[in-house]
């Protein structure tokens, strides 16, 4: 600090501390939600929607503190907000069971807090380079617990707790599917981060094997959803590397980053993918593809009952069983396909709203990541797209997004991917006027942050 610099006043040092507790609050949710069994059990919810609102309470403390409501917009607030409105419609006109509605109209207000949160939060180059190394370490650390806990072949979560109905136990989820669902989602960030420039030689290599454990046990978990979304999420990267006509120095590191993976899944458990892939029509503690279809097929038939406003938010395990055209003991909870299950749940206004909030999403991201080698911004954008383009396809054969734990990390993610370019502090913006635009490229972030002033 220069001797003309002014002094910081207490009350904006309380702010500048706040806003610190949020954005680590924020994350540090995000990050609980998947240790607690993937925040499906009432207290683990309980704590996800308190610990949003608590969050959002202390933003309001901080613009108190700033003296000025500061909001930071973002073009998917927009069709939440309508989505929020069809929802309390649906409260209003009739739900099938108003009461599960209700309950899961509070985890989606949880998921639209973090949201909001996060936008009004992660403004800066630098928060989002250390969140990068928390999450690339996270996910690294939870992919090595995972390998380890399905080599002792135990049946119990965290070796301690037996599932009250079973499952498919990897890592700290009961489904071995959601946990793919959350890899999808964090792979991308340590495997974007060793493709940059953004970071030294020896922190691009430690993000390169975290992110070949990650990949590894997505494939060793078992779940076929989740290595078809895998195989996209790297289909999509290659073919903006050739689109961008990367040089030989990548080509190499791409194909010794496969090779490792591939490498590592036939040591630890080739065998065991193959015959996972041979018993396609064979139910392995979850159910068969022919019940999937069926299933389907009646979520359709649930659809065309009330195609407009759906049965209810939250409504399909209450109201499937009458519709239901096969025989089970089995309790079907969720349609397995999330797609099936929003358009059901909430007819066509739900499922239009989807596609608003998904178009506008990607309309967003693709602008940023034109230069994403040297542009941290273009790097997160990218880094959110490939996780979130992952999850959008295992949506299609399973139900992650009716996890809260992954749900809650689907929507941050989305809001960071569509917002604003990240401000840059103004000297570094002095620097890259007065240099060459290829002298830059290194040291540019982003432009600044636009923000709207109440």
């Amino acid at each position: 600090m220069s001797a003309n610099s002014p002094i910081p006043s207490p009350r904006s040092l309380r702010a500048e501390q706040a806003g610190k507790v949020l954005l680590y609050g924020i994350f540090g949710l995000l990050l609980f939600g998947p240790l607690a069994f993937g925040a499906t059990e009432p207290w683990s919810i309980f704590l996800m929607e308190a610990g949003s609102a608590a969050l959002f309470l202390l933003w309001i403390g901080k613009q108190v503190l700033q003296d000025g409501m500061k909001i930071t917009w973002n073009p998917l607030f927009l069709p939440m907000g309508v989505f929020g409105l069809l929802i309390l419609a649906q409260l209003i006109f009739g739900s099938a069971y108003r009461r599960e509605t209700e309950s899961k109209a509070l985890l989606y207000l949880a998921y639209g807090l973090l949201s909001f949160l996060a936008g009004q939060t992660l403004l800066r180059g630098s928060q989002a380079r250390r969140l990068a190394l928390i999450f690339s370490v996270y996910g690294a650390a939870l992919a090595g617990f995972a390998l380890v806990y399905g080599v002792s072949a135990n049946d119990k979560l965290y070796w301690l707790r037996a599932p009250r109905n079973g499952g498919w136990i990897y890592g700290p989820y009961v489904n071995h599917n959601h946990y793919a669902g959350l890899m999808e989602m964090l792979v991308p960030i340590p495997l974007v981060l060793a493709l940059t420039r953004l970071a030294s030689t020896r922190a691009r290599a430690a993000a390169a094997a975290a992110a070949a454990l990650m990949v590894g046990t997505i494939f060793l978990s078992g779940s076929r959803g989740g290595m078809l979304a895998m195989v996209a999420e790297l289909v999509i990267l290659a073919v903006l590397l050739v689109k961008q006509k990367r040089d030989l120095r990548t080509a190499v590191f791409v194909g010794v980053f496969l090779a490792i993976v591939v490498g590592f899944i036939i040591w630890v458990g080739g065998d065991a993918v193959v015959k996972r892939w041979a018993s396609v029509n064979s139910p392995h503690s979850e159910i068969s593809n022919d019940v999937r279809l069926n299933i389907d097929r009646d979520a359709f038939r649930m659809f065309r009952n009330k195609p407009v406003l759906g049965w209810g938010l939250g409504t399909f395990p209450v109201v499937y069983p009458q519709f239901r055209t096969f025989y089970t003991n089995s309790f079907v909870n969720e349609a397995h396909n999330d797609y099936l299950q929003l358009l059901a749940e909430t007819g066509l206004l739900g499922f239009g709203t989807m596609l608003w909030f998904l178009l506008t999403l990607y309309s967003r991201a693709i602008k940023k990541i034109g230069n994403w080698v040297g542009d941290l911004s273009g790097a997160t954008a990218l880094a959110c797209v490939l996780g979130l383009s992952g999850i959008l396809v295992h949506s299609a054969l399973d139900f992650n997004l009716q996890i809260p734990a992954n749900a809650a990390l689907f929507y941050v993610l989305c809001t960071i991917a569509a917002a604003e370019p990240f401000a840059q502090p103004a000297r570094k913006r002095r620097l890259a006027r007065s240099k060459p635009p290829e002298e830059t490229l290194d040291s540019q972030e982003a432009l600044p942050q636009p923000a709207t002033n109440f």
